[in-house]
């Protein structure tokens, strides 16, 4: 079901929005060679609890971790564990918050050190993405205009879109309607409201596009063994237009209007 909010509820969002940034920068910061994922989890607790907020993905269906840690060849869903970076990892990271019922929800892609060419640009071009699509959200825009938008960043350099998993609206649930696929046609689908709120979450991969799911019925990784990015940002349609709850000094985009 899609839901409107309102002002005061857009304002939890924007905590727990904050959170999540916080969240994903200190991670950044703490991922270097050695680490192991299970160690950057707890970082992720830490600061949770610290801004006052719950997490989104603990528990979740079952989720055994505050966030997910998806390196190399995993898409997303990755449960922290025992695996320690290396020099040339790609390391992407999931967070999510709750403050007073709401939710704010992000993700970030990064190398530890220096990448190869290939996986940098892998990086760069799903970031873009990302804020190509947000440059479409509005008031009265179509829906497909932001898949529309994503596609063609991907289409640009020849990387493989994931489409079993898309973006999604987000409030009172961390899942809620509408889906909000990486692909579509400008000037399809549903108009976006005022007081709505969705993820947009490029993933995009060196290779292919097919995926599959580990044994653990979470971790879904690329089925040609190529390396992934993962990018994604909270963004609501508030009355003075659209605003990226999750958005710090992580990303180098911006809405604009």
């Amino acid at each position: 079901m899609i839901t409107i909010k309102k002002p005061d509820e857009f304002e939890k969002m924007a905590v727990a929005g904050a959170a999540v940034a916080v969240v994903l920068r200190t991670v950044k910061e703490a991922a270097a060679p050695g680490v192991t994922m299970k160690e950057l989890d707890a970082v992720a607790a830490d600061v949770i609890r610290s801004r006052g907020c719950t997490p989104s993905f603990l528990g979740y269906h079952g989720f055994p971790a505050h966030i997910c840690t998806s390196p190399n060849s995993v898409i997303v869903h990755g449960i922290p564990d025992s695996y320690r970076l290396k020099p040339g990892d790609v390391l992407s990271v999931d967070a999510g918050a709750i403050y007073e019922g709401f939710h704010g929800d992000a993700a970030i892609t990064f190398g530890i050190g220096e990448l190869a060419p290939a996986a940098q640009r892998l990086i760069d071009t799903t970031e873009a993405a990302l804020w190509a699509g947000i440059q479409e959200v509005a008031d009265g825009a179509r829906l497909g205009n932001i898949g529309s938008a994503v596609q063609a960043e991907a289409e640009r350099v020849g990387l493989g879109i994931v489409r079993e998993y898309v973006g999604h609206g987000i409030g009172r649930q961390m899942h809620e309607e509408p889906q909000v696929p990486n692909f579509g046609k400008k000037g399809t689908g549903m108009k976006l409201r005022t007081g709505m709120a969705v993820c947009i979450e490029p993933m995009f991969n060196l290779g292919g596009a097919e995926t599959r799911v580990e044994a653990d019925g979470w971790t879904v990784v690329t089925a040609d063994e190529s390396l992934s990015a993962h990018f994604e940002h909270t963004i609501g349609i508030t009355e003075d237009g659209p605003v990226v709850f999750t958005a710090s000094d992580l990303s180098s985009g911006s809405t604009g209007d």
